[in-house]
């Protein structure tokens, strides 16, 4: 993948002093790049630079006397202190030209530095901390392009200025941190679709880059379990070592792609993903000398340990020569391999025209999507599909062939065995008696297989209903509970309207008007309230009969404090309809920062539901046990941790035992009598939470209570 990367860079013949006013960079919609509505100013003219730091060099008229004539992307290592710290000024001016038929909408600064962007003396954004307020340095992290809204119109003149702070990278080859993803993104105009029509790139590379990753991950699985069930064929095993380097090359590039990550977990994917590279490199020639029986020799050896240390080397050489070695590691490799294909083309047979085939075809890809953007560039509609063939064709020929040298080993087995039955009638009966009695028993043992997954599948479903149903007998008991008290208002105001209405028909009988208009007016009052408690009950009914439909499996935008107010009063109240004595404290601690997050609502209500239902039950416990002095207490609390939400509901009940605290999410475990718990819930619970990324934990002291912490992962935004 890291060979297709194309760099391109650009520098300036030279630097110079500028005494005198600027002038403004004219921008038009020709400059926007091929592929997204934006324009990246920082690799363009007309910038001056200073080092140091002055907040005044942010208004819009300064005299630019000692100032740099020298653009954002010419910013290199050179320019930093002895302790690796670079801290300068950049500043332009730009002007729309009048044929702008929209506004330009966005600004955008991207970094693993610090940065303070200004437009006419006015800061409009900072990502990082340039040590602004007097706090500390602080470098931003990788993130999806996410312009801040400015309102640029055509035939006026703009100042940008731009405070960078950025230190030296660690590792070779020593250059700034931002120099490794492009300077040139350090200062970004966009349109108002900008951020959708890169969102809609983002996702297009996501879904390819899933489908490349699941693809050669499974094929690699495959692999291995092949090699395993065939010690004897060598050319499995290196076939199975190559996809699963390939894979994990896949995942490295892919690794790079994330956002919020910060340079060192960038590094890291980086130097991960040559390495794997660099081990595929050594093993494709290997798998083609074996693979077209031919002799490893001491060249090839030589040959394939100068390659990998040539591609070790390139990552500490700086991004231009180092993807000139990656190039020249990339075209010898394959110069191996047509090398290889070549001297063997008459003599190749079978399996192997399926390796031949797909390195074809992955040289094809590479050579009409070179066409294409040399022919139309970069704005190519397909240009994922050439990279899925250039990806999958290798490794999708690698598994032709194990299918097809299977067909070959079947066929030699045969061959073999027709042999040894030529050589002897009776061993032939006995291999056919001995064939069928081992057809008989295969199908004797797939019936019985089949017959005990079918009930292993029916007893599960009939178990996880039944605990469905426990648990819809219960949140049933809470609904009918909670709607009681809107119900019981409605009827009493209707009882007490009837004996108003009489009272007023006898006040009009006896010609009281005055008298008959106030009670008309508590009748309306009434009828207001009844109205009210109506239309709560409604509310109860819809919110409830929600929340009580089959899990669909998809996530939607969800409240996750309501949703936990709700079970927790439903919970509650179903306890109530059981034991009318019950009673206990409910505390509530919300995050309120929280919102709205995607989750799949009946699931986690599930989850809650449970817990709800285990606290209260445990605080009942205690209850008949302490009966007097003990005021059970039951609270739910939510906290946002990064990018994690942690619910905690807890209890001071009985406590769970240290000795069955490791069983209490195993399935069909329980610690309530029998007929009182099917040992499912936790079980359940822990299963949806795992499904939603997260885990659930719990902390308990005997005779003192319990608290379970559910931490479940929130779904991110690429804006």
């Amino acid at each position: 993948m890291k060979s297709l990367k194309i760099f391109l860079l650009f520098l300036s013949a030279g630097i110079h002093f500028c005494k005198a006013q600027d002038t403004a960079l004219l921008l038009s919609p020709k400059m926007f790049e091929e592929r997204i509505p934006a324009v990246l100013i920082s690799k363009m003219d007309g910038w001056f630079f200073r080092l140091g730091n002055d907040t005044g060099w942010a208004k819009k008229d300064l005299d630019l006397t000692g100032w740099k004539r020298l653009k954002p992307t010419e910013l290199s290592g050179a320019f930093a202190d002895k302790s690796g710290r670079v801290e300068c000024w950049f500043r332009i001016k730009i002007k729309l030209d009048t044929t702008f038929t929209n506004k330009l909408g966005g600004f955008n600064s991207r970094s693993w530095g610090a940065t303070d962007a200004y437009i006419d003396g006015n800061l409009i954004t900072s990502s990082g901390n340039t040590g602004q307020n007097g706090m500390p340095f602080r470098a931003s992290l990788s993130s999806s392009p996410n312009p801040v809204p400015v309102n640029l119109r055509s035939g006026k003149e703009y100042t940008i200025a731009l405070h960078f702070v950025d230190y030296v990278a660690p590792l070779p080859p020593l250059r700034l941190k931002t120099e490794d993803t492009g300077l040139q993104f350090l200062a970004v105009l966009t349109t108002p679709d900008f951020k959708l029509t890169v969102s809609k790139l983002l996702n297009q590379l996501h879904i390819y880059e899933t489908i490349w990753i699941v693809v050669c991950t499974i094929l690699s699985l495959l692999f291995w379990l092949l090699s395993l069930q065939n010690g004897n064929e060598k050319n499995f095993r290196l076939i199975a070592l190559c996809s699963t380097f390939f894979s994990l090359s896949l995942w490295c590039d892919a690794g790079g792609n994330f956002i919020n990550i910060s340079y060192s977990e960038w590094v890291a994917y980086n130097y991960a993903g040559d390495l794997f590279t660099g081990i595929i490199f050594i093993v494709i020639p290997l798998i083609l000398v074996n693979i077209f029986k031919r002799r490893v020799t001491g060249f090839l050896k030589w040959l394939l340990i100068v390659l990998f240390a040539v591609l070790m080397g390139k990552t500490f050489l700086p991004g231009g020569r180092g993807n000139i070695l990656l190039a020249a590691s990339t075209i010898s490799v394959m110069g191996i391999s047509i090398y290889y294909i070549a001297s063997s083309w008459k003599r190749l047979k079978g399996a192997q025209w399926a390796i031949v085939v797909g390195l074809l075809l992955s040289l094809l890809s590479i050579l009409l999507l070179l066409f294409k953007i040399l022919s139309h560039g970069q704005n190519i509609p397909d240009f994922y599909l050439y990279i899925t063939g250039f990806v999958l064709s290798f490794p999708l020929a690698l598994l032709v062939y194990v299918a097809m040298r299977f067909k070959e080993i079947i066929k030699e087995v045969q061959q073999n065995a027709q042999q040894v039955v030529q050589l002897s009638e009776d061993k032939k009966e006995q291999a056919l008696n001995q064939k069928k009695l081992l057809e008989e028993e295969v199908h004797r043992q797939t019936i019985e297989i089949r017959t005990t997954l079918e009930n292993l599948k029916s007893t599960q479903a009939q178990l996880i209903q039944s605990e469905k149903m426990a648990s819809l007998g219960d949140l049933t008991a809470g609904i009918a509970h909670e709607i009681q008290n809107p119900l019981n208002f409605v009827n009493n105001f209707s009882d007490v309207n009837k004996e108003l209405l009489v009272e007023m028909k006898t006040e009009m009988d006896n010609g009281n008007t005055d008298e008959a208009k106030s009670i008309a007016n508590n009748v309306i009052a009434n009828e207001e309230k009844i109205n009210h408690h109506g239309k709560r009950a409604d509310a109860i009914v819809k919110g409830m009969l929600q929340h009580s439909r089959p899990s669909s499996g998809v996530m939607q935008a969800t409240n996750l404090n309501d949703l936990a107010v709700e079970y927790f009063r439903l919970s509650y109240h179903g306890i109530k309809a059981k034991d009318k004595e019950f009673n206990s404290e409910m505390k509530t601690d919300f995050d309120k920062s929280i919102g709205k997050i995607n989750i799949i609502p009946q699931d986690i209500g599930r989850v809650l539901f449970n817990l709800y239902n285990n606290a209260f039950y445990a605080v009942n416990e205690k209850k008949s046990l302490i009966a007097a002095g003990y005021e059970p207490v039951v609270s739910v609390s939510t906290k946002k941790i990064s990018n994690k939400v942690e619910i905690s509901v807890k209890d001071d009940g009985t406590g769970i035992p240290q000795k069955v605290l490791d069983k209490i999410f195993q399935p069909f475990f329980t610690t309530k009598p029998t007929g009182q718990g099917t040992g499912l819930g936790l079980s359940l619970s822990y299963d949806i939470i795992k499904a939603h990324g997260g885990e659930i934990k719990v902390t308990t002291k005997e005779g003192s209570g319990s608290e379970f912490i559910v931490n479940t992962r929130v779904e991110p935004s690429w804006f």
